[in-house]
């Protein structure tokens, strides 16, 4: 049987800092393989450097537990890294914690839709089944 919490997919998410009031939205493209993730993670630069910043992910999860570290490739004017621990939630649909860099802080979350191959299997059937009116 999988891991519910594999994290393997396409997340949608956001960060906050604690302070300056900084927030930002951004999809992570992750591929975990026996714990081990990897991923891209693209935002929009709102510095307006570039129209986006893009980072690699690299990090660990074990269980609920996520930990990885985004480096910014330069893209918008940004090299850094940023240290992320989260909580990956029993259905892995969602992840929380915080993240770290220098003196700065905040917080992050994270969100997929899943389906089952059943599910998906199931909703083509509807479909199918459903005739279509052909009188036009």
């Amino acid at each position: 049987m999988s891991d519910p919490r594999d994290l393997s997919g396409v997340w949608y998410g956001s960060y906050d800092a604690d302070r300056h009031n900084q927030s930002n939205s951004f999809i992570a493209v992750l591929e975990e393989t026996f714990g081990a993730i990897t991923g891209t993670i693209t935002e929009p630069d709102d510095t307006g450097r570039s129209d986006t910043r893009r980072a690699t992910v690299a990090g660990r999860r074990e269980g609920g537990t996520l930990a990885f570290v985004k480096h910014y490739d330069g893209s918008g004017g940004w090299s850094h890294s940023v240290d992320y621990n989260g909580h990956v939630d029993g259905e892995g649909v969602l992840v929380a914690g915080r993240w770290v860099v220098q003196a700065l802080t905040g917080s992050f979350t994270m969100q997929r839709e899943k389906f089952s191959a059943e599910e998906l299997e199931d909703e083509e059937e509807v479909v199918m089944r459903d005739p279509v009116d052909q009188r036009f």
